[in-house]
């Protein structure tokens, strides 16, 4: 899920480029679940790239995009035929609606507190239909992806509307058992100053995330450790889930 940042809509506008479809495996994992569902909300849905290409790809029945971001949402209003919520789950209320929800770009690692983790599991099963699914995924801590997020040179980044901009990440917190923190620095000329976004993550362990799904209700159906649907070990990058309403 785009920090709160994004709601600026220069920088949502950046959101796509950073995040390429070619790079984007966990749109090839999740496309099928939700070609397979009747009714999909999406939760952090972003730009609304995933949900557009599942219409563009047939989907004819009820897409919903959630995502607290208002830049965001208006970059995902430009593909009309889908729902499109601006807010987050506190502010939902649905009730046995969806088939199907899923929470990609690792947006469920934005719950850091167990509060809110606890929160958040209780809204997306209150939503689902008895028996619907919940497919998301989260950092697999045992690989420490962090070590890697420090950026040597700034990225360069472009628009479809021109915007361009220079992009650095750095590590300010490191791992310390639970979460990460980070700061994304966007400058160039069509910034007036640099815009910095700050992040904290969540990093659970497969113990960890199946205790809070259990609590929840939930029953898990899959686990991978990868976008191949490999096992999770040790050096598995993700811990991809595929979770029932009990």
């Amino acid at each position: 899920m785009p920090d709160l940042l994004f709601a600026d809509p220069d920088l949502a506008a950046l959101y796509d480029p950073m995040c390429p479809r070619q790079e984007r495996d966990d749109f090839d994992f999740y496309l099928p679940l939700i070609m397979a569902a009747r009714a999909v909300l999406d939760v952090g849905c972003g730009t609304g790239s995933l949900l557009a290409e599942a219409r563009a790809a047939g989907h004819t029945r009820r897409l919903c995009g959630l995502d607290p971001a208002c830049g965001m949402l208006g970059q995902a209003q430009k593909h009309t035929g889908i729902e499109w919520v601006l807010g987050d789950l506190r502010s939902t209320g649905w009730q046995a609606e969806f088939d199907l929800v899923v929470m990609t770009g690792h947006a469920f690692q934005v719950l850091v507190d167990n509060a809110e983790i606890r929160a958040a599991l209780i809204a997306i099963r209150k939503a689902l239909k008895p028996g619907g699914r919940f497919a998301f995924e989260t950092r697999n801590p045992e690989a420490k992806e962090w070590e890697r997020w420090t950026t040597d040179r700034p990225v360069e980044i472009a628009s479809a509307g021109g915007l361009s901009a220079q992009m650095t990440r750095h590590v300010t917190v490191p791992f310390d058992g639970r979460t990460v923190t980070f700061v994304h620095t966007f400058s160039g000329a069509g910034f007036g100053k640099p815009q910095i976004c700050r992040s904290t993550l969540r990093f659970l362990s497969v113990a960890e995330l199946t205790a809070f799904l259990d609590e929840a209700g939930f029953v898990i159906d899959h686990q991978f450790g990868d976008w191949d649907r490999s096992p999770v070990t040790l050096a598995s990058p993700e811990i991809i889930t595929i979770a029932r309403a009990g």
